[in-house]
């Protein structure tokens, strides 16, 4: 999708030597999914405490198809 953007020349640069991208359109594609992974974290962490989960961790560590080991 095209879009027009007015954009801080510096701003876009700094962000480019940073990610180390030659390319705007590049810089700005990373630069939104950087936000949304940012927010989404954001959103799991208030979920902290919330939910409640039956889990057996030990189960859900082992391979598929390994036996279990057994301790003594």
């Amino acid at each position: 999708m095209r879009t027009t953007l007015d954009l801080p020349e510096a701003l876009i640069k700094e962000a480019q030597a940073a990610a180390g991208l030659t390319s705007k359109t590049d810089t700005i594609i990373l630069a939104l999914r950087d936000l949304i992974r940012r927010k989404r974290l954001d959103e799991l962490k208030d979920l902290l405490g919330r939910v409640q989960l039956d889990v057996d961790l030990a189960e859900s560590r082992r391979r598929p198809g390994r036996p279990r080991l057994r301790r003594s």
